[in-house]
């Protein structure tokens, strides 16, 4: 990947979302929601303390994460989605 997040900020893709309910209902385009899990792509080294010492993030390349809906940037590389966010945005490592 051509994309090195800095300081505490992380590349996440969104995971793609269900077309068809359990019960065999489809659910058209304009009725999804963008999800609010993803997996992280690439992590930043860590944000600096007021002492110049770097914080290492608590996620790591490969979490899946749950994020707010309206959080991060959207950006685009070589043709894939995906979302630039602080660490802080983050609200959750899914187990």
């Amino acid at each position: 990947m051509k994309v090195k997040p800095l300081n505490d900020r992380v590349l996440v893709k969104r995971t793609e979302e269900l077309t068809v309910t359990k019960g065999g209902i489809v659910i058209p385009d304009t009725a999804k929601e963008k999800p609010i899990e993803g997996k992280v792509v690439a992590v930043g080294p860590g944000k600096m303390s007021d002492q110049g010492q770097r914080m290492t993030l608590q996620v790591k390349e490969g979490d899946r994460v749950l994020f707010g809906k309206y959080s991060g940037t959207e950006i685009k590389v070589e043709g894939e989605e995906y979302l630039m966010m602080r660490e802080e945005d983050i609200l959750a490592i899914i187990e």
